[in-house]
C-alpha cells in the first residue's frame, strides 16, 4: 500500500476524530447547564459553602467548555493560506483561559470558607443538597467517561481539559457530599468550610497542570522522548535506512508534525529515495494517526551543518 492508497482511510478517521471532539463539547456544555441549575436551587436552600463551591466551579466549567466548543470548531477548521499549519493552538489558547477562570474560582471559594470558619452558620436542607450531589456524581460520571473516550481516539488538548475539570468535579461532588453528611448526621459544621477550601486548593493544582499543558504546546515543546524513540525506531526498521537525524515533533491541538532528515545509500536514485521515504512516511503516520511527517533524504556520511540538538 503506498501513501496515497491510505489517504482515503486517513480523511475518514479525520473526520470520525473531527465528529467526536464536537460532539464531546456539545455534551460538556449541556452537562455544565444542567449541574448549575441543580447546584444553583441547592444552595440557595442549604447556604452550604461546600456546595456554594461545587456552584461556582460548575459555573466556571460551563464557561470554560463554551470556550472549549468554540476553540475546537476554530481548531478544527482547515489550514488555510494564513495559517498554512492549521488552527490546532486554539485549544493551548482555550486551555490557557480555562486556568485563568479555574484560578478565579478557587480564590473566591477560599475566601467564602474562611470567613464562614470564623463566622459559623448553619446549613439547612442537607437533604436536598445530599440528593443533588448524588445526581451530579452519577452525570458527570457519565461525561468523564465519554470524555475519556474522545481523548483516547483524538488526542485533544482542549478536551483533556475538559476532563480534568470534570474529574476534578468528581472528587468535588463526593467531597460535598461527605460534607453535608457530616454535618447532617454528626452535627460538625467545621467540616463544610473546610472541605470548601480543600476544594479549592484542587482547583488551583488543576488549573497549573492546564496551564502547563497549554504553554507546552505553544512553545512546541517535543513529544515525550518515549514517542521519539518510537519514531526512529520505525524509521530504522526500514531495510534502506543507513540512520537518520534532526529529528524535530511538536503538537498543535490534536495534530501532531514530525521533521527527519533520513540517510540512504548515496548511489541510490532519486525515484528510489522518493519511494523509500513514502514508505517510512506511511508506517510512521500509521503509528500517529493524523500526523504530518515531513522527510528530507540525505546520502550516508554526506558532511552537513547541523546545529546539535540531543
Amino acid at each position: 500500500m503506498t501513501a496515497a492508497d491510505d489517504l482515503p482511510l486517513a480523511a475518514e478517521q479525520e473526520g470520525a476524530s473531527a465528529r467526536l471532539m464536537r460532539l464531546a463539547t456539545y455534551a460538556s456544555v449541556s452537562v455544565a447547564a444542567i449541574l448549575i441549575g441543580a447546584k444553583l436551587v441547592a444552595w440557595s436552600l442549604t447556604g452550604s459553602v461546600a456546595m456554594l463551591s461545587t456552584l461556582v466551579d460548575s459555573l466556571l466549567d460551563g464557561l470554560a467548555s463554551i470556550i472549549t466548543l468554540i476553540a475546537v470548531r476554530h481548531a478544527l477548521t482547515p489550514a488555510d493560506r494564513e495559517h498554512r499549519f492549521g488552527h490546532g493552538k486554539a485549544e493551548a489558547l482555550a486551555a490557557m483561559a480555562q486556568s485563568a477562570f479555574v484560578t478565579g474560582s478557587a480564590i473566591i471559594v477560599l475566601f467564602h470558607a474562611g470567613t464562614r470558619l470564623f463566622q459559623p452558620q448553619p446549613v439547612t436542607a442537607t437533604d436536598v443538597g445530599i440528593a443533588v450531589m448524588i445526581g451530579s456524581i452519577a452525570l458527570t460520571l457519565a461525561l468523564v467517561i465519554f470524555q475519556h473516550y474522545v481523548v483516547r481516539r483524538t488526542n485533544s488538548l482542549a478536551i483533556t481539559a475538559d476532563t480534568l475539570h470534570y474529574k476534578g468535579d468528581l472528587l468535588i461532588n463526593l467531597a460535598v457530599l461527605l460534607a453535608l453528611g457530616a454535618t447532617y448526621y454528626v452535627d460538625l459544621p467545621f467540616i463544610d468550610p473546610l472541605v470548601g477550601a480543600g476544594i479549592a486548593l484542587y482547583l488551583l493544582y488543576g488549573a497549573w497542570r492546564i496551564l502547563n499543558g497549554a504553554l507546552d504546546m505553544l512553545m512546541d515543546r517535543e513529544l515525550p522522548e518515549a514517542d521519539r524513540e518510537r519514531i526512529r525506531a520505525i524509521a530504522q526498521q526500514h531495510k534502506d535506512v543507513r540512520s537518520l537525524h534532526d529529528l524535530r515533533t511538536r503538537r498543535s491541538g490534536s495534530d501532531v508534525f514530525i521533521q527527519l532528515h533520513l540517510e540512504l545509500d548515496p548511489d541510490i536514485t532519486l525515484m528510489g529515495a522518493h519511494l523509500i521515504s513514502d514508505e517510512v512516511e506511511l508506517d510512521i503516520a500509521q503509528a500517529f494517526k493524523g500526523a504530518e511527517v515531513l522527510i528530507h533524504q540525505d546520502p550516508e556520511g554526506y558532511e552537513e551543518y547541523h546545529p546539535h540538538i540531543p
